[in-house]
């Protein structure tokens, strides 16, 4: 591990984790390619602090609707053991509390094939052709017509399917924000609310995948000489990350969110020809 390794994987870590790109396919190829990860130099604990970084970052970017659904929990549990008068419709941050819930509920049928996912981080015939089919969602994303469902009137049905649609997106070379944000389209959620339900989504599949790593990082041991390579890959992979979002932001309200298709489409074949000729 040296600075410039840390700051690499720290920016591709930070871009792809919120472009819809697929940080998990470009960090593999990185690593069976060029020789910049290996598995076995020990840096789990890196993984995990770059992905806290990108969480930190959407924190950031919607710290007003994440503070809003703290309160509409505390306020939910208040309100169970103090009943009141039937108030009419939940509020829409009470609402989005629970279509995150149930938008990460098929993570967890991910579980078993956990082993099974991680082999093919080594396939980069397989990352390859999910590249492809990353831009091929991409590509009909733009296509699709802006809906008008937010917060207070998307369904369970719909945070289920967006749901599915990032379990899914755990394979490696699937973007889990082009998946999610894809299907959020699909099922009629307006452009900018599918990209803020999208990340909003993300905050509870990170934060269980790393709490899930945390141990097998801890018990490879922590060299100390690392720490601060460590430190300088989050920073960068959380600036980048937050400028990733913006972004995504822009490009979405804007209908151009699929033009990162032509990337993923350069990026599948490339990788595809590597394959062949390494």
């Amino acid at each position: 591990m040296t600075y410039l390794m840390a700051i690499i994987l720290g920016l591709v870590q930070g871009v792809a984790e919120f472009l819809p790109i697929s940080s998990s396919g470009h960090l593999s190829v990185l690593q069976s390619f060029f020789g910049l990860k290996n598995p076995e130099e020990g840096n789990l604990l890196f993984d995990v602090l770059l992905h806290l970084a990108t969480l930190v970052a959407v924190c950031i970017v919607y710290w007003r609707d994440i503070a809003d659904m703290i309160k509409e929990v505390i306020g939910f549990f208040r309100d169970a053991s103090h009943p009141k008068p039937d108030e009419g419709a939940p509020k829409p941050a009470r609402r989005l509390v629970l279509m995150i819930i149930v938008g990460t509920l098929p993570l967890f049928l991910i579980l078993p094939f956990n082993g099974y996912i991680e082999k093919l981080t080594y396939n980069t015939y397989f990352i390859g052709a999910a590249f492809i089919f990353t831009g091929i969602m991409l590509f009909i994303a733009d296509r699709m017509q802006n809906g008008k469902k937010n917060a207070g009137t998307m369904t369970l049905g719909n945070a289920l399917t967006i749901g599915v649609c990032q379990a899914i997106a755990t394979l490696p070379g699937v973007s889990r924000s082009g998946a999610t944000i894809t299907a959020g389209m699909t099922v009629g959620l307006e452009r900018s609310f599918a990209v803020k339900y999208s990340f909003l989504l993300s905050l509870p599949a990170i934060l269980g995948a790393n709490i899930l790593s945390l141990a097998d990082a801890v018990s490879e041991g922590v060299d100390s000489s690392l720490i601060p390579m460590y430190l300088v890959g989050m920073v960068v992979a959380g600036v980048s990350g937050y400028f990733a979002i913006g972004l995504v932001k822009m490009l979405s309200q804007k209908g151009k969110f699929g033009k990162f298709c032509y990337y993923c489409f350069f990026a599948g074949i490339t990788t595809l020809v590597l394959s062949v000729v390494l």
